[in-house]
């Protein structure tokens, strides 16, 4: 069964639509939004394989031309060079402003294809496919759309809504288990943020739902982007409660930063740590028990996930460089940083009252462990 959460923009609106066989509907879903019987998709070599096919078979069943560019995967794609790459073969494609973009993949082709869809002809319709649990419940949804810099992650970018979100449940099954537990840590973070009774399901339920139940991961997906859109229709750009979805982001940028955004550490797996870290730091503030993060760090153990800064390889900068890198996050405000902390778990708020010298004894003490 699909089911479709509605993501209330008023004239922006567009519908998240989850389950299994999306691919394999792609042209029933994507008729209806063009104005000509063509899209143009941006993918990358390792989705491709897998995904690319199916995606125009069914597309060109359904009287649905496509032409496609595959970009090298991984997040070194997310910069300038694969960037204009992308925008200047969409316009030797030939694609108008009335056309549609197929972002097919996970979190770093939707936000590039994206980003490229925001700028072509000061902005096309795209659709998203993403192909990771990651992208379904968090990239894919809310219309932010970047590339990296050198001083950091997604500091180049824009708002620019999708039409439409085909997440499609079956393809969670061709991710390794890494993969797919990088994609977990955005999921509890939504029950950690705003809805404990969703973290006491994921704590029953997490481990058959990354045994592969497809129930289950449908539930996980549905109630996850269901969190996001609401939050995204009260603050579209980001202006107050959206940045609670940033929950354990602070510390994951200036993580991925450290390892140079490679494989050493996914971004849901920097999620998982940071989200750690960031109840950790509540619960040194006087702001939750020391039972939460326990809780929280219990549950990601028993998931398989990354928890701590020693399960990151290699060498990792001390506190006061990790300090220094969390200063060129977007959240920065007048030179401060904001946290996303917690009263407890489903109760996260925003704040920039928190002491550095606090953090940094955080930061010390988990580097300490390593």
């Amino acid at each position: 069964m699909t089911e479709t959460v509605r993501v209330e923009l008023g004239a922006r609106a567009y519908d998240v639509r989850i389950g299994e066989g999306l691919i394999a509907d792609a042209a029933a879903e994507i008729a209806p939004l063009l104005a000509r019987p063509r899209v143009a998709i941006v993918t990358d070599e390792t989705v491709a394989a897998v995904h690319l096919g199916p995606l125009q078979t069914a597309l060109t069943a359904g009287g649905i031309d496509s032409v496609a560019l595959k970009l090298p995967a991984g997040e070194a794609t997310k910069g300038w060079p694969q960037f204009t790459r992308t925008v200047e073969w969409l316009l030797d494609q030939k694609i108008e402003r009335r056309d549609i973009v197929v972002a097919l993949g996970g979190g770093v082709i939707g936000d590039l294809a994206g980003f490229a869809a925001a700028v072509l002809r000061r902005g096309v319709r795209f659709v998203q496919i993403p192909t990771s649990l990651l992208a379904q419940v968090d990239s894919s949804v809310g219309g932010k759309t970047g590339i990296n810099a050198p001083q950091g992650k997604n500091l180049i970018g824009a708002f620019h809504q999708p039409a439409l979100v085909l997440a499609d449940i079956g393809v969670l099954g061709t991710l390794t288990p890494r993969d797919f537990l990088a994609g977990y840590g955005e999921v509890v973070k939504y029950g950690m943020l705003g809805d404990a009774a969703f973290f006491d399901w994921l704590e029953a339920n997490g481990p058959a739902l990354a045994a592969g139940d497809v129930a289950l991961r449908t539930k996980a997906v549905h109630r996850s982007v269901q969190m996001k859109a609401e939050i995204v229709a009260r603050d579209e750009t980001e202006q107050g409660d959206r940045a609670l979805l940033n929950l354990g982001h602070t510390f994951c940028h200036a993580l991925e930063a450290a390892t140079g955004y490679s494989d050493r550490l996914l971004h849901g797996e920097g999620v998982a740590i940071g989200c750690a870290l960031a109840f950790e730091t509540s619960a040194r503030m006087g702001l939750c028990s020391q039972e939460t993060p326990s809780r929280v760090r219990a549950h990601l153990r028993d998931m398989g996930t990354k928890v701590d800064l020693s399960d990151i390889p290699g060498d990792l900068p001390d506190a006061d460089g990790l300090l220094d890198l969390m200063g060129q996050d977007k959240k920065v405000i007048d030179g401060r940083l904001r946290f996303i902390l917690a009263r407890g778990i489903g109760e996260a708020f925003v704040t920039s009252d928190v002491d550095r010298d606090l953090v940094r004894g955080v930061l010390a003490e988990a580097l300490a462990a390593r």
